[in-house]
């Protein structure tokens, strides 16, 4: 999967919109990330659950491995983008999206 493919996926989710912070593409839904490319655009990140991170990393080993240190702890994977198809990697952003969704509709709800 290329970045473009990987970039395409993630706004095609509804209200996704893409920003960048610290040199690289993000992607947002409520102004909050559910999703990033890589700096060097190898690599995508997705905002899953720990449980949800290991269940990807089970069935499609080569595609996703936790990000670095506390963030992969949280969830937070990085997708190989040379190894991803778009329906793995669909399957993940589509899962980071509605995480992140949810927990901002969770915020609203609270403030209302």
């Amino acid at each position: 999967m290329t970045p473009d493919e990987f970039r395409t996926l993630a706004l095609s989710l509804e209200g996704a919109v893409e920003d960048s912070h610290m040199g690289h593409p993000d992607f947002r839904v409520g102004g909050k990330i559910f999703a990033s490319l890589s700096p060097d655009l190898t690599q995508g990140m997705a905002k899953l659950s720990p449980v949800q991170q290991a269940d990807l990393r089970e069935r499609y080993p080569s595609s996703f491995t936790p990000a670095f240190g506390k963030w992969g702890d949280g969830g937070a994977t990085m997708i190989i983008l040379a190894e991803a198809t778009q329906e793995t990697a669909g399957e993940a952003l589509t899962l980071a999206w509605q995480n992140t969704g949810r927990k901002e509709v969770d915020r609203r709800s609270n403030q209302v």
